[in-house]
């Protein structure tokens, strides 16, 4: 099992950390942000599973690559291709 975690400042004054697991082709994302505790959508780790670095603030972006890297034939890959298309039809509406 591989894992990589972040600090991510949010609107909390203390940094969330985000934890990424990856085993086999079994992903699984956490982050101890209000939303993310409680199993909802939370933008620290959908921008982390986009490459997004912004908010790091752990000195580890370099290896946000590395988790994209992990998505690949996993069931968080689909959803994230279902989450983009669903946005590109709002965006249209």
């Amino acid at each position: 099992m591989e894992t990589l975690t972040f600090k991510v400042q949010g609107s909390a004054p203390e940094p969330y950390t985000t934890t990424f697991k990856r085993d086999g082709t079994n992903l699984t994302a956490h982050c101890t942000c209000p939303a993310g505790e409680v199993g909802q959508y939370c933008k620290h780790r959908l921008n982390i599973l986009q490459g997004i670095t912004k908010g790091i603030v752990s000195g580890n972006e370099a290896y946000v690559s590395t988790v994209v890297s992990w998505l690949n034939g996993t069931d968080v890959e689909q959803a994230l291709q279902q989450v983009r298309e669903a946005e590109k039809r709002f965006e249209q509406a």
